[in-house]
């Protein structure tokens, strides 16, 4: 017979589904942070529960996640002054380690950070009812539930959110692809080959330069392809680094601080978004290595 008391097991059933209440928050929110914070409201919420009179504890979780979530969406949208910064996804670094990144990328999975940033397109219930019924099988009574709405009234807004992401997803690349798009990319940075920047780059591609100030976006190739020529030579020292999983670029100044991190979005052999940060305090929070641990090359 177990000696757990009833606080032990429901302490236990909740771990037991952290991970994925998690993932939830944080493919709702596409910030590590906010995630973790929602799951420990959740669990709050929980410990003042008699939990014996939860039916189904894994959907009673699911349920507060998904409030607590559509509250922090709401309180962005209601908050004019917040920059778009405030909403950019979260990066997870990590450093290479002299082999070549797609021997040993962990692709990302089905919701990379390139849906996460159409995501930020949708309505706060657009993005709930999609996130958890497409991606985390929850049933439309369910959603209808945590948005105060009917069933069908969650399927239409789900329905819509998947038409708008549809619209704007294209297949990723693979590890291989990525990395030859990026090193097609610097060659041609340095080089001032605008011609060649124009051939690796999506017409209509992006850029978004994180700053302290907040973020300055760049639309458009013959505009991102003259400002990758202007930075160019901006770094002194570069080497690869995984980012999300993909691989992507960080420079460091003389002084081994680091400088930026620059990330790819590559669908079909094209870089469809460039993201930079130079601002140093999210740059301190990444925790880069001190220099590259091997070159562009």
């Amino acid at each position: 017979m177990s000696d757990s008391s009833p606080a032990d097991l429901v302490a236990m059933a909740f771990e037991a589904q952290r991970d994925r209440l998690r993932a939830v928050a944080y493919r709702m929110l596409g910030s590590h942070a906010d995630a973790d914070d929602v799951v420990q409201e959740a669990w709050l919420r929980l410990s003042r529960q008699d939990a014996a009179a939860i039916g189904n504890l894994a959907g009673w979780l699911t349920t507060v996640v998904g409030r607590i979530s559509l509250d922090v969406l709401r309180s962005r949208q209601s908050r004019p002054e917040a920059s778009f910064d405030d909403r950019l996804p979260e990066l997870e670094v990590t450093a290479g380690d002299g082999r070549a990144p797609e021997d040993d990328v962990a692709l990302a999975d089905s919701v990379g950070l390139a849906l996460l940033v159409v995501l930020e397109s949708l309505g706060p219930s657009e993005r709930l009812a999609f996130v958890l019924h497409d991606l985390f099988a929850v049933p439309f009574d369910e959603i209808g539930q945590i948005l105060g709405r009917s069933t069908d009234a969650a399927k239409m807004l789900a329905s819509r959110a998947r038409r708008k992401v549809r619209a704007t997803d294209r297949p990723a690349s693979t590890g291989r692809e990525h990395r030859v798009a990026v090193q097609a990319f610097l060659a041609a940075a340095r080089l001032g080959d605008f011609e060649g920047l124009l051939r690796v780059l999506d017409p209509e591609v992006t850029l978004t330069v994180d700053t302290p100030g907040g973020v300055v976006v760049t639309l458009g190739a013959t505009e991102v392809a003259s400002s990758a020529k202007l930075a160019a030579g901006a770094a002194t020292r570069g080497g690869w680094v995984l980012v999300d999983g993909l691989p992507a670029i960080a420079s460091w100044r003389e002084d081994g601080s680091p400088l930026s991190v620059m990330t790819f979005t590559v669908v079909e052999g094209r870089i469809a978004h460039l993201g930079v940060v130079v601002d140093p305090e999210k740059l301190a929070s990444m925790d880069l290595p001190e220099g590259p641990s091997q070159g562009w090359g």
